[in-house]
């Protein structure tokens, strides 16, 4: 039997070219958030728009059709089948957009996510709508469209792009038991930590000391400098490809502990990337499977790693080097720092117990936004209502601090906030999963060996990429499909054990 591949080959030879120009276009986009001057902003949308477009325009060659149909005979690995499953799911994708919708959307995203930068300080929600509803009807526009081509409602349909085969009917019940459980988790945690005193950091902290820490925090956590850097932009965000991971933070000369910690939730992103198996770089089995996954990553360094009483009495004598000894420094009251919880108004500053009502609360709005039952108009008063309902937090008036806060509306991410919770209920479901494989793993994180973590993750998640769709990874991985289950018994044990 003959093992040519000729179709497949010729697929696998577009999707290499389209990694190095997307290549191309991650560094400008980074550019973009963390270097570029803004007059320099129309004339970056438009060359970002034509890279757009010519990428689109590679996406939906006619021929790929035949190629596609021609490598489903041909005899494949393993392998190069999860690859024409990725390279068939894309090219569906791809198509069912035209081209000048494409085109549109990301000159209308660019205006609007540059302006954002300017109306959020400015709390100037009206202005800030100008720009926010053409890049609200190219989503729906989108939307619809990928509804025709793939049966889901429209909002699943958007959200498919960042988590495949994850549904609103899914999400539904697992948010609707958070829902249930999660205020009175809240109330009790406050009334338990009402009476643990902590001390609080005296500042100033000066922005070259915990950029010196932010990187020795990275090179502690494994981040290879020789293929990635760390910057300064907006909003806190890893991007690049895996061959040149750009992370950015934001400093504030007031709290140190907002960018350590943003650096470290990055850093996990970014070496999931670094760690995706190198010799499928550039093609779609290669790439990380989906964004709750990526999530997952970031979120077991943040989280489960960061706020470990373990790695936080590793983390305290780093601090007192980069600020001077202060009490609050104390390996005990860091750890309380690390896990207090408030019911604040910022999503990226939230403590892990409030994080899930911030999103559940992005999901309520953006899911009928979508789907047309509710307009861009709506959203500060759908906004206050839930803050209210789910944290106790009045945020009239305060569209900076509400929903201004956030670049992926502007963005046109339409679809990802649910990523972040899932993220956190597959972290707590993979480190479930490493204490029964170790027994003793708090006792090696405490003894400074966060290798067995990463080696863990590096063998069940890194090197797996998209070879296995969600919930057979999740399967392999941890025994099971997603159970948050996990994640409540995490922060039950965490914050109330």
């Amino acid at each position: 039997m003959s093992t040519e591949t000729p179709a497949y080959d010729a697929l696998s030879a577009t999707y290499t070219r389209l990694h190095r120009l997307g290549h191309l276009q991650s560094i400008a986009s980074w550019d973009q958030a963390a270097n570029m001057p803004p007059k320099g902003n129309e004339a970056r949308a438009a060359a970002m728009s034509e890279m757009a477009a010519l990428l689109h325009r590679l996406r939906t060659d006619p021929a790929m059709q035949a190629q596609i149909t021609r490598a489903a005979g041909e005899p494949l690995s393993l392998l190069q089948q999860a690859n024409l499953r990725e390279i068939r799911r894309d090219w569906l994708a791809s198509n069912a957009l035209p081209e000048s919708l494409v085109q549109r959307q990301s000159m209308a995203t660019a205006r609007c996510e540059h302006a954002w930068r300017a109306q959020r300080s400015a709390n100037d929600w009206a202005g800030f709508l100008e720009n926010f509803r053409p890049v609200l009807a190219l989503a729906r526009e989108e939307a619809a469209l990928l509804s025709d081509e793939t049966g889901l409602s429209r909002y699943d349909a958007l959200m498919d792009r960042f988590e495949p085969g994850m549904t609103s009917a899914r999400l539904r019940q697992i948010f609707g038991d958070v829902r249930q459980w999660l205020p009175a988790l809240i109330r009790r945690v406050l009334d338990k930590q009402s009476g643990e005193p902590v001390i609080q950091p005296v500042g100033p902290f000066a922005v070259e000391a915990q950029r010196h820490l932010c990187e020795r925090t990275m090179r502690l956590l494994g981040f290879d400098f020789e293929a990635g850097r760390l910057d300064v932009s907006t909003h806190p965000f890893c991007g690049g490809v895996p061959e040149d991971v750009r992370m950015t933070t934001r400093f504030r000369e007031d709290n140190f502990l907002s960018s350590l910690m943003g650096t470290i939730h990055e850093t996990g992103h970014g070496r999931y990337e670094q760690n995706l198996p190198r010799g499928l770089v550039g093609q779609p089995v290669g790439q990380a499977r989906s964004m709750a996954l990526h999530e997952s990553q970031s979120l077991s360094f943040e989280m489960q790693l960061g706020s470990h009483p373990g790695f936080v009495a590793h983390l305290a004598p780093m601090l007192a080097e980069a600020f001077g000894a202060q009490a609050a420094f104390e390996p005990q009251n860091l750890q309380r720092l690390l896990t207090r919880v408030t019911a604040g108004t910022i999503r990226v500053d939230a403590d892990e117990v409030t994080y899930a009502a911030h999103v559940i609360l992005r999901y309520e709005i953006e899911r009928p936004l979508i789907e047309g039952e509710i307009e861009a108009e709506d959203i500060p008063a759908r906004w206050d209502a839930a803050m209210m309902e789910l944290l106790g937090v009045d945020t009239r008036g305060n569209f900076r601090d509400g929903p201004l806060q956030d670049v992926h509306w502007p963005s046109g991410m339409f679809g990802y906030f649910p990523c972040y919770s899932l993220g956190a209920m597959y972290s707590a479901q993979w480190f479930a999963a490493m204490r029964r494989s170790m027994p003793d793993l708090d006792t090696r994180i405490a003894a400074g060996d966060l290798g067995a973590v990463f080696d863990w993750l590096r063998d069940k998640v890194w090197s797996q990429a998209s070879l296995w769709q969600t919930d057979e990874l999740t399967m392999r991985a941890s025994g099971e499909v997603l159970n948050p289950a996990h994640f409540r018994a995490h922060l039950e044990q965490r914050y109330l054990g």
